[in-house]
C-alpha cells in the first residue's frame, strides 16, 4: 500500500467515526424531544440507503428489544437484501415506541432521525408509520402497494401491515409484492 494509499485510508476512517458520533448525538437529542422514546433504540446503519418505520412497537420491541429486533427485522432484512440493498445501509426505527405519543412530538423526532441517517429510500410498514412520516415531512401518507412520494430527493413507499402479515401466508405475499417496488433506483430486480 502506497503512503498516499494509507494516507486516503486513514482520513475515510476518521470521517467516517466522526460521522458516525454525529449521527449518534443527533439520534440522541431526537430521543430526547420525545419522552419515552429511548425505550425502543433505533438499530441499524448510520450510512443508510433505506430506513425502514415502524408506527408502534411489537412483540421484540415490548421486550426490550430495540427497533425490528425481532421476526420482522430478520425477514426485513433478507428482504431488503433480496431486492439489492445491502444489510449494511439499513436503517430500522419505530416511529412511536410508546402507544399514546404525542403526534407533532412523534413526527418531530421521527424527522429528526430521518435526516441524521439521509436513507433514499423510506418504507412504511404500517399505517401508523405511514402517517406519522407524512407528518414528519409535510406530505400526502404514502398508500400501500401506490407508486412512491418524493420528498426532499427520497422515494417514500408504504407496504400493508409488515409485522402482521407474517403470519399469514395470503397477506405475506400481498406484502412481498408491494415491498419489490423499493429496489434501489437503477436496480433492475
Amino acid at each position: 500500500m502506497s503512503d498516499k494509499t494509507h494516507t486516503s485510508s486513514v482520513i475515510a476512517d476518521k470521517l467516517r467515526a466522526l460521522h458516525e458520533a454525529r449521527v449518534k448525538a443527533e439520534l440522541a437529542a431526537a430521543d430526547s424531544l420525545a419522552p419515552g422514546s429511548d425505550r425502543v433504540a433505533t438499530t441499524g446503519a448510520s450510512f443508510a440507503q433505506i430506513a425502514l418505520v415502524k408506527g408502534l412497537p411489537g412483540p421484540a420491541e415490548a421486550t426490550g428489544g430495540g427497533a425490528m429486533t425481532g421476526a420482522d427485522g430478520v425477514a426485513l432484512t433478507k428482504a431488503v437484501t433480496a431486492l439489492g440493498f445491502a444489510e449494511a445501509e439499513v436503517f430500522f426505527t419505530v416511529s412511536r415506541p410508546e402507544q399514546g405519543m404525542d403526534a407533532e412530538r412523534a413526527s418531530d423526532r421521527l424527522r429528526l432521525q430521518l435526516e441524521s441517517v439521509d436513507p433514499k429510500v423510506i418504507v412504511a410498514l404500517d399505517e401508523q408509520a405511514a402517517a406519522d412520516i407524512a407528518e414528519a415531512f409535510g406530505c400526502q401518507a404514502p398508500a400501500a402497494g401506490s407508486p412512491p412520494v418524493r420528498v426532499l430527493g427520497r422515494r417514500i413507499f408504504a407496504v400493508s401491515g409488515f409485522e402482521a402479515a407474517l403470519s399469514d401466508p395470503v397477506a405475506k405475499q400481498r406484502v412481498w409484492a408491494e415491498l419489490k417496488a423499493v429496489k434501489p433506483e437503477g436496480s433492475v430486480y
